[in-house]
């Protein structure tokens, strides 16, 4: 009896999270979410006095904030939701794994090619995650390969990424320390996506999306405190509430994420990414002195959404039943 409503439970949630218009609302959010951590974290360190070369700090923010979004994830699925919280040998590695992958390693790279490169590259090569993650997909899943219009979703989204960003000071350099971990960080970001498809139907995406970002954090907290400032990070109750926000920006997005990773394929979902600097950007204009709505973000909006649209166009027709 229980395992038939475990089936049929498990056959409501594929029904939601495989219809088109739910993909795209939850995508969006996600997407949305992590956008919006632009201005925050930006904010948060400016508040807490964390100067643009101040690396250690960064990374012991990034290790709070992802453990303070473990804790809610894994408190929701525990009172809200009322699910055990079951950890075995089973899911433990694999959850260790992801933790390494999304959390640490991915922000380690991250966070110190930012400091070490200009704005519009960090935002370029962060989208590159996207691309690395469409070709993989296109080799390893049979229902997931590359066609027309996929690429064109790409290269429209792509496109609007760049043109949000050009004008700002965008040059030919390469640093390894820089650019090279980015793209670094970029790939850790798509084998992480590949792995969370093939581990995610055993294991609850609240306890994966939880497990990983406590795992992954306790090493960016360590790494961070070995160069934190003698007086660490002084928060106030705006800072803190700053932090607060960005934890539950990272539990939210990461949870609804893998939920779609979970029952949709990897390529066909990574292409909303593509929204996040678009959604960066406009969160900027509205709550960062000096950051304004210009032409080429209005212009790069609608290029992304062009993408989408030619992206779900692209689904209508090969789902479209043969007469």
């Amino acid at each position: 009896m229980a395992h038939l409503i475990l089936h049929r439970k498990e056959k409501q949630m594929d029904n939601f999270f495989t219809k088109k218009h739910n993909i795209l609302i939850i995508a969006l959010i996600c997407t949305a979410l992590w956008g919006s951590a632009f201005p925050v974290v930006k904010i948060g360190y400016e508040l807490l006095q964390i100067k643009p070369a101040d690396i250690y700090s960064k990374i012991y923010f990034a290790g709070l904030r992802f453990f303070i979004a473990s804790i809610m994830v894994l408190l929701i699925q525990k009172i809200v939701l009322k699910e055990r919280i079951h950890v075995n040998r089973s899911n433990l590695k694999p959850i260790i794994i992801l933790g390494l992958l999304q959390t640490s390693l991915q922000y380690f790279f991250f966070y110190i090619g930012v400091a070490n490169t200009s704005g519009i590259k960090s935002a370029i090569l962060q989208s590159g995650s996207t691309f690395f993650t469409v070709i993989a997909a296109h080799f390893i899943y049979a229902e997931d390969k590359l066609n027309f219009n996929r690429v064109l979703s790409l290269i429209l989204g792509f496109s609007g990424v760049v043109l949000v960003n050009l004008g700002k000071d965008l040059d030919l350099s390469f640093k390894f320390v820089g650019e090279g971990f980015l793209i670094i960080s970029a790939l850790l970001s798509t084998v992480a996506t590949i792995y969370v498809k093939s581990i995610s139907s055993n294991i609850n995406p609240f306890l994966l999306s939880g497990g990983q970002m406590f795992s992954g954090s306790l090493l960016l907290l360590i790494i961070g405190k070995f160069g934190l400032r003698s007086n660490g990070l002084n928060f106030n109750t705006a800072s803190f509430s700053l932090l607060l926000y960005a934890a539950f920006i990272s539990a939210a997005a990461f949870t609804l994420w893998y939920m779609l990773l979970k029952y949709n394929p990897p390529g066909k979902v990574s292409v909303y990414r593509l929204f996040i600097p678009i959604f960066g950007s406009i969160f900027s204009a509205m709550f960062i002195k000096g950051e304004q709505f210009t032409l080429n973000l209005i212009i790069g909006l609608i290029l992304v959404v062009l993408g989408i649209f030619a992206l779900n166009m692209d689904n209508r027709i090969r789902t479209k039943p043969e007469k």
